[in-house]
C-alpha cells in the first residue's frame, strides 16, 4: 500500500467517524443550551437538569438514525474488504 492510499483511507475514516458522531453531539448540544437557558430564565440550578434530557435526547437520535449509520459502516468496510483483496 502507497503512501497515498493509507492517506487516503485514513481522511476517509475521519470523515466516517465526523458522519456518525455529529449528529448525536449536535443533539445534545442543542438540548443542552436548550435546558441552559430554561434554567437561566428560571434561575432553577438542578443539575440533574442538565443530564437526564440530553442522555434521552442522544439516546433516542442514536436509535432513530442507527440504521443510516449500520450503512455508512458497512460501505466502509467493503471499501475496507476490496482494498485488501486487491493487494
Amino acid at each position: 500500500m502507497e503512501q497515498g492510499e493509507i492517506i487516503d483511507l485514513l481522511r476517509h475514516a475521519l470523515f466516517l467517524v465526523l458522519q456518525i458522531g455529529a449528529p448525536p453531539m449536535l443533539i445534545g448540544l442543542c438540548i443542552g443550551v436548550i435546558v441552559a437557558l430554561f434554567q437561566a430564565l428560571t434561575q432553577i440550578q438542578e443539575m440533574t437538569l442538565v443530564f437526564v434530557p440530553k442522555i434521552l435526547a442522544i439516546f433516542t437520535a442514536i436509535a432513530v438514525m442507527f440504521p443510516s449509520m449500520i450503512s455508512i459502516m458497512q460501505n466502509f468496510m467493503q471499501i475496507i474488504a476490496d482494498r485488501i483483496s486487491s493487494m
